[in-house]
Formats: C-alpha cells, structure tokens, sequence
C-alpha cells in the first residue's frame, strides 16, 4: 500500500469512527428535577400534588434548546435557574451525606410560579454534553456543569422551613439567594449529571464531548 493509500485509509476510518460516535448521541433528553428535601413545604401550592419539575432538551447544529416546565409550585415564587458540577443529591433524590459544594456554577435564567403554580422558561445555550466553564486567571481549568437546579430567589421564602436568611446563598444576581428548591440527580452508574449524554466510560466520571 502507497503512503497515499495509506493517509486515506486511515482518513476513512477516522472519519468513520467520528461518525459512529456522534450517531450514538441523544439528540432529544427529558428528566426530571427532585425536590430538595427539606424545603419542599416552602415550596408546595397545598394543591395536594407534590411540586414537579421536567427538563427537555434539543440538540440542534449551533447550539441547542432546553425547556424547564415546573407545576404544583406556590404562586408568586421566584426562582434563579443554574447549571452546576455536582447535585447535593443522590440518585434516588435522597440527600446525599457526603455533599460539600456545587462546585462551578453558571447563572442561566430566573423562573416564577404564575397564579396556577405553573412555571416555564426556555434556553438557548450549548447544554449537551460540552458545557463547561473555566478561569484562566485563577488557573480553574475546563469543568462541566451537567447538572440543572433552581434557588430561591429570595431566602425569606424559604425560612419557615428552616433555611437562615442571616447566611443567603450566591445563587442569584445579587448573590442573595435562598436554599435550592428543585435540581437533578446524578446517573446511579456514572455519577454525571444528565446534560451528559455520552459519558467516557474509560475516565470515569468525563463525558464525551
């Protein structure tokens, strides 16, 4: 076989490869969010359902589109959407004990609960499977944010369950916020959150990007 031959060979299968790969990619994802535990009746409407939350997304050529639908929600609530690193819960939507921090964090819309407790927005942004953040100043290389959840946005809402108002979390544009209401869960086999749709299973815990 020539050199030629050869560096087109190698093309083919290369770009063979690459096509195998992105044909394994979800182009179309829907999960929900779980309540976090302990403020979920600062966050019920007594409607007698439980608040739910949906996520969908799409993937599209330059960018793609995430819809957040939310129900059963007190009316009037505001919320501060973000994407981040980890959950605080687990798989089965159970604190996890072992939380610490979100870690990267990345402000992506507020949310409000009309008068029938129904909340929706919807996003345009890279969601799937490469979005990520990183700080060349404070050298904080490239990091994921697989993960979807909303805060509070103010922290007095959530204090009858609880939460000190003293002590606001950094969850919304004047880093004032409350607890988090609602937010994914990891994969129970990979750890990643669902904004991964093609994790790396000989690095666990990455995803194909």
């Amino acid at each position: 076989m020539t050199r030629s031959s050869a560096t087109l060979t190698a093309f083919l299968l290369l770009s063979v490869a690459s096509f195998q790969a992105s044909a394994q990619k979800k182009n179309e994802i829907a999960f929900n969010l779980s309540v976090n535990p302990s403020i979920e009746a600062c966050l019920d409407d007594h409607s007698g359902q439980r608040p739910t939350a949906t996520v969908r997304v799409f993937r599209d050529k330059l960018n793609d589109e995430l819809l957040l639908t939310a129900n059963h929600i007190k009316p009037g609530l505001q919320f501060d959407v973000f994407t981040v690193r980890r959950s605080n819960l687990r798989a089965d939507g159970t604190v996890d004990p072992t939380f610490k921090n979100f870690g990267l964090a990345w402000y992506q819309s507020d949310l409000e609960a009309d008068e029938n407790g129904f909340a929706h927005i919807s996003l345009r942004s890279i969601f799937l499977d490469q979005i990520f953040g990183f700080n060349a100043n404070t050298g904080l290389a490239p990091v994921n944010t697989f993960h979807v959840g909303f805060w509070f946005n103010n922290p007095n809402d959530a204090a009858p369950c609880g939460f000190d108002p003293a002590h606001p979390t950094p969850f919304n544009g004047e880093h004032k916020a409350g607890p988090v209401a609602m937010i994914s869960t990891p994969n129970p086999i990979t750890g990643i959150g669902p904004l991964c749709t093609d994790p790396d299973l000989n690095h666990p815990g990455s995803c194909n990007p």
